[in-house]
Order: C-alpha cells, then sequence, then structure tokens
C-alpha cells in the first residue's frame, strides 16, 4: 500500500480538521495515511482507526493569524518553529511519502512557511506527488494582487494537483481567486466534503422535544451570538415550546462558558455545553440550527435540511462566511442575520419566523470525500479508474 502524508494546520477554525479527517479517511482505501496536526489537539476528536496521527508542537501567533510572507508575522518561539520542521523533515525521510497533500498552502497558513517550504523542497527532491488540498472560497488579503502573485509562483513550483473542495455551480472559485488560469497543475473541483453524506438519521418521534440548536463550531468566535441567544431565551421561555441547546466550542474561553452556564440555571428552556462530536444526530431532531457560517456547518446544514439562521464571521478581511451565507440567503437555504440583529427581542421575531418558515432543499455535489480520493489514487498511480463516479467527475473538473 502507498503512503500519504496529510498536513492540517486548523489554526483558527475546527472545521479544517473536520473536513481533513473526513478527506482522510477517504484516502485510507488505498493509502497508509500519515496525518499531520500542526493546531491544538481536541481529545475528544475521534481519529479512525488506522490513521497514524502526529501531533506537532502547538505555535501560537502574536499577531493576525492570516498573515503572509511580506507581512512579518509574529509566531511565538522560533525554537518550537525550528521543531516543527525537523519534525516533519524526519517523518518525511522515515516514511518516504508517496504523496504529500497540504491543507489550505499557499492559499493560506503563510505565517508556517519556516515549516512548509522546506517540506515542499523534500517533495520536490523526492519526486513525491504533491496535492493542495482548498475549500470554495480563499480569505481576501489587503494587497490581494501580490497574495495572488506569490501563490501562483507556489503552486506552479512545487505543485502537481489542486483540488477545490466545493461546487461552482453554487460558488466558482475564480469569485475569491482571479488568477486560477494561470495555474499549471491539474485543478479540480471535487464537490463539498460531507462526513457520513450516507448516514440514515432516526426519524424524530413524540418523545423528542422541540428543540432549538445553536453551535458555535471550535468556540473561537461568535460570542456576542452566544450573549443574545443566552438573552433571547428568556423572551422565549412562555412564547414557544422548544428547548435551546448550546454547544459554546471547545476553545470557548472560559469566561464566556461560565456566563453562559450561569444563564442556563436561571432559564428553564436553555441548556449549555462545550462540545459533541455529533452534531449531526442534534442537527437531524432540530427544528433550528443556529451558527456562524463555516464551511463545515454549512454542509452539516445541507446534508440534514435543518431550517437555519446564519451569522458570518467577519474577521480578519475574510469574507469567505458572508459570500457563502449570501448566496445560500439566495436560495432561500438560510437566514443571513447581521451583529445588529442581535438584540434579543428582534432576534426572538427571527427566531420564530424561521420556526414558522418552511426549509428549502436545493442539489449541490456533496461526495468530495470520494472524488477527491479518486483524483488522489489517479494521480499518484496513474489509474484512471473512476467509477462509478464518472459521470460526477465530468461535470466538476
Amino acid at each position: 500500500m502507498k503512503t500519504l502524508l496529510f498536513y492540517c494546520q486548523h489554526t483558527p477554525d475546527m472545521g479544517h480538521l473536520i473536513r481533513c479527517i473526513a478527506i482522510a479517511r477517504g484516502l485510507m482505501q488505498d493509502f497508509q495515511v500519515y496525518f499531520v496536526n500542526g493546531g491544538q489537539a481536541i481529545h475528544e476528536f475521534p481519529i479512525p482507526q488506522g490513521i497514524k496521527l502526529i501531533n506537532l508542537p502547538v505555535v501560537r501567533s502574536g499577531v493576525d493569524i492570516f498573515a503572509f510572507q511580506g507581512m512579518a508575522p509574529a509566531l511565538e518561539g522560533s525554537a518550537t518553529l525550528e521543531r516543527r520542521r525537523d519534525l516533519l523533515l524526519e517523518l518525511c525521510d522515515r516514511i518516504h511519502p508517496d504523496a504529500v497533500m497540504l491543507e489550505q498552502f499557499p492559499f493560506g497558513h503563510h505565517q508556517f512557511f519556516t515549516e512548509l517550504i522546506p517540506l515542499l523542497k523534500w517533495t520536490k527532491e523526492h519526486g513525491v506527488k504533491t496535492i493542495c488540498s482548498v475549500r470554495d472560497i480563499v480569505v481576501a488579503r489587503q494587497d490581494h494582487t501580490r497574495y495572488e502573485m506569490d501563490v501562483c509562483q507556489l503552486i506552479n513550483r512545487y505543485f502537481d494537483q489542486l483540488l477545490i473542495h466545493g461546487d461552482p455551480s453554487f460558488i466558482a472559485f475564480n469569485q475569491s481567486f482571479s488568477r486560477v488560469k494561470d495555474l499549471t497543475c491539474e485543478i479540480h473541483y471535487t464537490g463539498y466534503v460531507v462526513p457520513d453524506i450516507d448516514r440514515e438519521f432516526a426519524p424524530r418521534t413524540k418523545a423528542d422535544p422541540p428543540m432549538i440548536l445553536v453551535s458555535m463550531g471550535s468556540g473561537h468566535f461568535g460570542y456576542e451570538l452566544l450573549d443574545c441567544i443566552a438573552e433571547t431565551s428568556q423572551y422565549l421561555e412562555d412564547k414557544i415550546p422548544h428547548d435551546i441547546r448550546v454547544f459554546a466550542g471547545p476553545f470557548a474561553p472560559e469566561d464566556v462558558y461560565s456566563r453562559l452556564r450561569e444563564a442556563a440555571a436561571c432559564c428553564s428552556n436553555l441548556s449549555v455545553e462545550r462540545y459533541t462530536p455529533d452534531l449531526l444526530s442534534h442537527m437531524a431532531k432540530a427544528d433550528l440550527f443556529i451558527s456562524m457560517a463555516s464551511y463545515a456547518t454549512t454542509l452539516n446544514t445541507l446534508q440534514t435540511g435543518v431550517r437555519s439562521i446564519q451569522l458570518p464571521f467577519m474577521g480578519h478581511h475574510d469574507q469567505a462566511q458572508r459570500l457563502r451565507s449570501e448566496r445560500l440567503g439566495e436560495l432561500g437555504l438560510v437566514k443571513l442575520v447581521e451583529v445588529a440583529d442581535l438584540g434579543p427581542i428582534l432576534f426572538s421575531f427571527e427566531i420564530i419566523e424561521m420556526l414558522n418558515r418552511e426549509p428549502s432543499h436545493i442539489y449541490f455535489c456533496l461526495r468530495g470525500i470520494q472524488i477527491t480520493a479518486a483524483r488522489v489514487r489517479a494521480l499518484v498511480t496513474g489509474e484512471d479508474k473512476f467509477a462509478p463516479l464518472t459521470q460526477v467527475l465530468t461535470v466538476y473538473s
């Protein structure tokens, strides 16, 4: 069996880790996967048996986490950065991978140049197939012209394949990266990466209480939404029969989490937990799902068909969540809200309105795991055997 090294740096969004692990699981049939996690370890997060996990020492950024090479990113601990680089190269020398897949780079994670450029030089010297795995939208930069030029140079110098985990009928990659035609490697859309796409959910029963589900993903952002939910629950306590269940996120600050728990103790319809490894099962039984507009939670919404209210993250010049939410709003799939809408009285009306709306259903390709595996296998082995995905692959190339 051939060997693949998968590098994932899931700072700051846990959705990156969810997507990468799902892809890694899909690659296990053809590869021994070594999964390199450069972000903080999440002990409750399930890693598929058979994947070899390598946790790099965590390095924290002292500035904008989306900094680029020309912006002098200040990452704490040069010794830690050097150790990470050495561990990556030692791993390559030990396992001699047939393929290396990098999540987001060079479209993101530029503050980790000190380890990724040496890794890419190693792959080039050893003739290893190198793949970039990128989501449907890239983050805008202040100097976007320079950014796109540098990305093109890195892709064309080091990469054999670019896999875009999106559906062009929903959002085309060139809406956020204009120089796609200047890239010389293989380029393929894969459709969206959805773990457990064929999962069948248990039907709701009379024993299941009406529920509004709230999730902040990793918990790095969305505190104003969480505070609004806590206040809104008081207004809704005697107006609707729903319980409001909140997952604040494994990385939510302790003061935020404690504040929410205190609010829940005073409100009969509100419960607060940090994290669940199986958010989908809760979504399948929810009447309404409230969240940020990350890649992973948006796809969970499409998969389960639950009504949804989304607040897009807007920090660090990141337009990805807004673009995704606006497009979903145009299609009638979600209700987009702004920070200005987060007063408890106004937000309670938004919730009641959504509970009375029939959810819309529109199909996008959600077979990103299977198509990614087929594309990587073809690149590494030279075998062009995509059945039964041939028809789908033709559409998404």
